[in-house]
Formats: C-alpha cells, sequence, structure tokens
C-alpha cells in the first residue's frame, strides 16, 4: 500500500511540474497535467491534495473545471491550440501510415467537439468571481 501511495506521488509531482513549465511555455499544455496531479495527491495524500489545492495554479487553471462550472474561453481556445499543434505533428509525421491519421483526425475531431460543447463555457467575470469566492 505505501509504495502505492509514493508511486502516486512521484506521479503527482511529476504533473506538478509539467503542469507549471506548461503554464509558462505556450507550447506544453497545463490542464492535463495539473489534473493528473489532482486526480494523484487525492489518491495519495490528503495534505499534498489540500496543498495543491489551494496553490494559485490549480485555482487558475483546474479548479472551475473540476468543481463544474466550466472554462472561460481563453482557457478553452489555449488548449485546444495547444492539442492542434502538437496533433497536427504527430498527423504531419504519420505520412506513411493513412489509418494513424484517420485515428488521430477523429480524436482530435473529438477533442474539438468536447471543448466547445461539452465543457461549459464561463464568462470571464464569472471565472474570477468563482476564484475570488475560493480564497
Amino acid at each position: 500500500m505505501k509504495l502505492k501511495k509514493a508511486i502516486y506521488i512521484v506521479i503527482g509531482c511529476i504533473g506538478v511540474g509539467l503542469g507549471a513549465v506548461g503554464a509558462v511555455l505556450p507550447l506544453l499544455p497545463a490542464f492535463p497535467f495539473l489534473l493528473l496531479a489532482a486526480f494523484c495527491f487525492a489518491k495519495s495524500s490528503e495534505r499534498l491534495h489540500l496543498w495543491f489545492t489551494n496553490t494559485k495554479l490549480y485555482r487558475n487553471n483546474l479548479e472551475s473545471y473540476i468543481k463544474g462550472r466550466g472554462m472561460t474561453w481563453k482557457t478553452k481556445i489555449r488548449i485546444m491550440v495547444m492539442v492542434t499543434v502538437l496533433m497536427s505533428i504527430g498527423f504531419l509525421m504519420m505520412s506513411r501510415v493513412p489509418v494513424g491519421r484517420i485515428i488521430l483526425a477523429g480524436v482530435w475531431l473529438f477533442h474539438i467537439i468536447y471543448f466547445c460543447f461539452g465543457v461549459k463555457t464561463l464568462r470571464p467575470e464569472a471565472a474570477e468571481n468563482s476564484s475570488e469566492e475560493a480564497a
């Protein structure tokens, strides 16, 4: 049991590190790594989970989504652009694998549809109010 917790903690710390880098660098998406960190910390350590959920990194990138309120268009667009760029690189590299290109295009299309229609869109002022309520 302790090994499982230790693995979750290590993966959570890696997720926080990559998420922090992704919050600064436009090429690396922060959202999936921070979501991974939140999951791992929730599974491993209540103290780490509490610390993580009180960080500015969490509040700015995940809080409204995890609480079911949604995301701002700015956040949605940033995520969609980064995934599109990264998937485009894979798409171009699969020039000799047409089935791979079809699968990748399908995943990309599902991703765009999900973020446009599946995730609630918050107005920027609603997002600011919800982060102020949490503080």
